[in-house]
């Protein structure tokens, strides 16, 4: 899921590039490597090669994340969730080499997974890693890079309704610009027809632990399948989710301004199911929102901003054809990393059991023109 670092302008098509990066209470240096990266599915003319493909997990790759290191932006890393009742939370560098020791095993069944940075736990601003796990309805803390938990197993969702609709699937971290509040927006596998996502506060136990609120329950649902993507935009105030197989229906972010849905879009021209949402920042309004169009194996972009006549109004830009077989979940950064990722970087699961990473200007390509 996006990753919550504020908007960076890229230096591609002519943007300017600056940087704002959140302090973190953990940060390390990464160090040890494990796997070989093993080859891409989707090939031909036309089809957006990765330049990694990281290392195979255990059973199912599900969602990504990516961390950027405020203090060295060559050792951000990337999490993704291992999606089995004996699942994980995998850690990779930016070579696609799992870190040793980091990955977190024993997961019941973990679906998506988000970041948050400089969350105050114990009087120091802390990064963290926030995961859904099904099979227990609980999300899951940990915090970065050191991949220790901040929970006490007691951070539960949908609380007080049927067991079946407990089971929680996509979540999201928004961070308010006002206050730094943060919040939690979280998705499940099946729920009710309005109210289908819920929203938590997230703050300090006391003990430099998670606790977390429920402030709202909101959002529709079409009945016909589940929602599980979620994408926050900080800046601009909005919540983005994939109703699959109906398009992605949009709501804004702050519990105070309502629970009135905004729009609804991306509803034709999907092969099966609508996956994966991640908001690439071209300046503080403008930029790209990009969705997986599951059963293509493609991201579809629309107009982060956008139209002229209408903020809510969100007109396709163009398909891009991608390595990443049947692509879930995925992530993007502005942030240019190191020298391979100039640009930023955007990671997408494929079913292989792998996460590709792809290079924001492959990705763009050149006969895509910038959002103005």
């Amino acid at each position: 899921m996006p990753v919550s670092v504020p908007f960076r302008f890229p230096a591609v098509a002519g943007l300017l590039a600056a940087l704002a990066l959140l302090g973190t209470q953990c940060h390390q240096s990464v160090s040890g490597v494990l796997g070989t990266p093993v080859g891409a599915l989707n090939a031909g003319r036309g089809v957006v090669q990765p330049v990694v493909v990281t290392s195979p997990v255990r059973y199912d790759t599900d969602d990504p994340a990516i961390w950027v290191n405020p203090a060295d932006p060559a050792q951000s890393l990337v999490v993704g969730t291992d999606k089995a009742s004996d699942g994980g939370l995998y850690v990779f560098d930016l070579q696609g080499k799992e870190v040793l020791g980091k990955t977190v095993h024993g997961l019941k069944r973990p679906n998506n997974v988000d970041i948050g940075y400089g969350l105050l736990l114990g009087g120091h601003p802390t990064d963290f890693a926030l995961v859904t796990e099904r099979e227990t309805s609980l999300l899951r803390a940990f915090c970065l890079p050191d991949m220790q938990p901040l929970d006490h197993g007691n951070l539960a969702v949908f609380a007080g309704d049927a067991a079946g609709d407990r089971m929680p699937m996509g979540v999201a971290i928004y961070t308010r610009p006002t206050d730094g509040a943060q919040f939690a927006v979280v998705g499940r596998k099946t729920g009710p027809r309005a109210g289908y996502l819920a929203q938590y506060q997230l703050a300090d136990d006391g003990a430099g632990q998670l606790k977390m609120a429920l402030v709202r329950q909101f959002g529709a649902w079409s009945g016909k399948k589940e929602i599980e993507s979620i994408a926050v935009d900080n800046e601009l105030g909005f919540i983005y989710y994939s109703d699959e197989g109906v398009g992605v229906r949009k709501y804004y972010a702050d519990p105070a301004r309502g629970n009135a849905e905004l729009a609804l879009f991306a509803q034709t021209g999907f092969t099966e199911d609508h996956e994966g949402i991640s908001i690439y920042k071209t300046g503080p309004r403008t930029g790209y929102l990009l969705v997986s169009d599951q059963g293509a194996s493609q991201f579809r972009f629309f107009p982060r901003q956008g139209t002229p006549a209408d903020p809510n109004a969100h007109p396709e830009l163009r398909a891009v054809r991608v390595a990443a077989h049947f692509s879930d979940g995925s992530d993007v950064t502005n942030v240019p990393l190191n020298p391979q990722f100039p640009y930023g970087l955007f990671v997408a699961m494929s079913d292989n059991k792998t996460f590709h990473y792809y290079r924001w200007e492959d990705l763009l390509g050149p006969d895509l023109k910038a959002v103005q």
